[in-house]
């Protein structure tokens, strides 16, 4: 089955930069559009950044012009690129997979990582 293992997350100050990465295994990584999704304390899972299977992305209006999602086939892997961070941006990121042609809903992913906790100080 397949199996998302997330790694970046951590501490920054406001205006900082982090990047994730999400590497995928027990799959053929090119069947997959992936995403990032953010889970804030007592808030609903919101989508962050997807990406189809061959490098088109969209992003949510809260952070475009600041993430940018890209995927490296060869690597399995996808990434998360934060810039500009700001303490709204404090959430647990997931990141997620699903079949080629399906959307950006959340029910759409059959497969999600574990979760990443990123924390942005002001």
């Amino acid at each position: 089955q397949v199996a998302l293992v997330e790694s970046g997350g951590g501490l920054a100050q406001a205006g900082g930069s982090l990047r994730l990465s999400c590497v995928l295994s027990g799959g053929t990584f090119t069947n997959y559009g992936m995403a990032w999704f953010r889970q804030a304390p007592g808030k609903g899972r919101e989508f962050v950044v997807g990406i189809n299977w061959s490098g088109t992305s969209e992003a949510s209006n809260s952070v475009r012009g600041r993430f940018t999602i890209s995927r490296d086939n060869a690597k399995n892997t996808v990434y998360l690129q934060m810039n500009s961070l700001k303490p709204e941006d404090t959430a647990v990121y997931f990141c997620a997979a699903r079949p080629r042609f399906y959307s950006y809903l959340s029910t759409d992913f059959g497969s999600w990582g574990q979760g990443t906790q990123v924390t942005v100080s002001s």
